[in-house]
């Protein structure tokens, strides 16, 4: 499409239609039930396939997503951890070493 003259501005019409029609679709469920947030973000994924003003508002998104990816495997290593401890007392052992 965006090698296309012809297509080219129509392709951005479009995409910039669809990604407001979620985006908004987005707002309007953050007071009615649905994932409202999600739209959002979904909204602005399909904008900054296009728009780079769209691209520079998911960087936020995409740092609190790393974040909470960090944050669950994490939280994970030390249930396990804490798992393994415990089964290894009722056991009467010490727990193995990583």
């Amino acid at each position: 499409m965006h090698t296309h003259p012809a297509l080219h501005l129509p392709w951005r019409v479009l995409v910039g239609t669809v990604g407001t029609v979620v985006a908004l679709a987005g707002v309007v469920m953050l007071v009615v039930p649905g994932p409202g947030v999600a739209s959002i973000l979904l909204g602005l994924l399909i904008l900054s396939t296009e728009f780079r003003w769209a691209h520079r508002l998911l960087r936020p998104a995409r740092v609190w997503t790393r974040r909470g990816e960090r944050w669950a495997l994490r939280t994970r290593d030390q249930f396990l951890e804490r798992r393994r401890e415990r089964a290894a007392a009722r056991r009467g052992r010490p727990a193995p070493p990583d």
